[in-house]
């Protein structure tokens, strides 16, 4: 068996494993810094070479002078919309068809007036107010996404999105928390005390094998300013934490917050495990959101693509390769239609396709049945007036919990309005498979009855209207993304990474990135390339 290699350089990544354990991400990568391990400027980034989109020229088929390409595209979410849009700006002659009255796939926005029915039967029909809404699948956006170009370049407005706010909550009384503390107090206990423990630990000289002598009084410079520290390197709380009455004028020097919780009760409460989320590369601020709600991104892809290509309210029943091209069956107001192609793109679920109708071989329908549906779920609460600007000072972000709602969001948009939509629980998984079983009545006094344990009575008296939506329940789609062992290129799903005779799969699912649009959009455009080539060398 190989021995680990001894000296700092082994050694240095053996602590800071152990810092990144106790500390999380952020810890772990300010320590760098402090030790020099870490860029303290801007770098270049190596990237990937810009999206070549195809243009205009010899799109015809042997034998079809003068004719485009024709292409379906299944399913009009993110990927579908992307294909057709990118295809059609080349002069492909493209058909999208959609199960579903809209455009968009899990790119949903709720507003007053609209009514969706689950797979069970159950309707609801949202009661939220004109310029009121709840995005119900995707709702933010990294800043690196190249969903942002397409934003750009479609003329869609956005602005932020607050993912992080240090004036949230973290609330988990499954450990024995009694109240909420601000995520800026709890951030200020987990810090402090970790860097009590690493400043304790080199003083005493346990990292002496660890780190250098220069490496020891760089740490302790760093963990004194990333922990408020004392002179003697221990924690006792600092303005960091908060205060009870705000700094003011001359004579309101203001109250720090106090009480400050033992280094075992901070731990116990856990409430440093949401803090890793803010350093996630897709997660991390400043991230965005279209203005007016999600879904002006689709609709937006509709009008460029042409309204007279879409056809909605037509789920697909087969899908044939044919020797010159493929026959897609579907229905559409009772009736059963077909649509001829050179290609088709799929960009259905896997786990839907795997349902429909097709020729496409054992091998696919194997690699579709592997990937397995994954869940998540929303409801929107609009509130008569904006109490938890006005009496907690919150405007956008995220409560964490480790109650079945998970998450509670606030809107980051309509400030200082006299109303607002409050996501009352984005949940996934198991929490999501609890609320699905219930009904939307069940659902809002549930997710009410633990929001009124964090913000109080108004969580109950001043809500107006609510919107519950279980992806597990949509129909046509019925998950919110996807689980695939081993990822998009393991051996299981190499036959949806290749065209099938002259048909093609694109889908969120099919990139690193499942469960954002980005996904979608950067497998879309893999398929448009592959698609495109192949036209030219025909």
């Amino acid at each position: 068996m190989a021995q680990p290699q001894s000296g700092s350089g082994t050694s240095r990544r053996t602590f800071l494993r152990s810092v990144g354990v106790t500390g999380g991400a952020g810890a772990m990568f300010a320590t760098m810094g402090a030790l020099g391990l870490a860029p303290t400027a801007a770098y270049a980034a190596e990237k990937e070479a810009p999206f070549q989109p195809p243009r205009r020229g010899d799109f015809t088929l042997q034998g079809r002078t003068g004719k485009p390409a024709e292409v379906v595209v299944i399913g009009a979410g993110i990927a579908g919309l992307t294909s057709a849009y990118e295809l059609g700006k080349a002069g492909y002659d493209c058909t999208v068809l959609e199960a579903r009255d809209r455009v968009g796939g899990r790119n949903l926005t709720v507003r007053g007036g609209d009514t969706l029915t689950d797979i069970n039967g159950v309707r609801q029909t949202a009661g939220f107010s004109k310029g009121q809404y709840m995005n119900a699948g995707p709702a933010r956006l990294a800043q690196w996404m190249v969903t942002l170009d397409y934003c750009r370049e479609l003329g869609v407005p956005i602005e932020v999105f607050t993912n992080s706010n240090a004036s949230a909550f973290i609330y988990n009384p499954g450990t024995g928390m009694t109240a909420p503390v601000r995520y800026r107090t709890a951030k200020a206990d987990v810090y402090g005390y970790v860097s009590e423990l690493l400043a304790k630990a080199t003083n005493a000289g346990a990292l002496d094998g660890e780190l250098t002598a220069d490496d020891k009084e760089r740490l302790l410079t760093f963990l004194k300013s990333y922990g408020s520290l004392g002179a003697d390197h221990t924690y006792t709380g600092t303005e960091h934490r908060g205060f009870t009455v705000d700094p003011g004028a001359s004579g309101t020097p203001g109250t720090e917050l106090g009480d400050v919780p033992t280094l075992s009760e901070v731990f116990a409460s856990n409430v440093g495990r949401s803090f890793s989320f803010e350093f996630g590369y897709d997660q991390a601020m400043l991230m965005f959101q279209p203005v007016g709600g999600m879904d002006r991104i689709p609709g937006a892809f509709a009008r460029a693509i042409g309204e007279e290509r879409i056809r909605t309210g037509a789920p697909v029943t087969d899908i044939r390769n044919t020797g010159d091209g493929v026959v897609v069956t579907y229905t559409q107001h009772g009736r059963t239609r077909t649509v001829k192609a050179d290609y088709c793109i799929a960009t259905l679920a896997p786990h839907i396709l795997a349902k429909t109708s097709h020729n496409l071989g054992s091998a696919v329908q194997t690699a579709l049945l592997a990937v397995r549906p994954s869940y998540a779920s929303k409801i929107g609460l609009e509130y008569k007036s904006r109490w938890w600007e006005r009496d907690f000072r919150i405007f956008g972000g995220i409560t964490e919990t480790d109650m079945d709602l998970d998450h509670i969001w606030y809107p980051s948009y309509g400030h200082l309005g006299d109303r607002g939509v409050i996501i009352g629980y984005y949940n996934t998984g198991a929490h999501s498979e609890v609320y699905s079983a219930l009904t939307p009545a069940q659902r809002l006094e549930r997710a009410v009855a633990q929001g009124v344990a964090i913000h109080g009575e108004k969580y109950r008296t001043e809500l107006a209207a609510s919107f519950s939506h279980q992806w597990k329940l949509a129909p046509y789609l019925e998950g919110a993304w996807h689980s695939m062992p081993g990822g998009p290129d393991a051996p299981a799903y190499a036959p949806l990474n290749q065209a099938q005779g002259n048909v093609y799969f694109a889908g969120d699912y099919l990139s690193y990135l499942d469960a954002w649009q980005h996904g979608a959009i950067t497998s879309a455009r893999k398929v448009v390339t592959e698609l495109h080539r192949r036209v030219l060398a025909a």
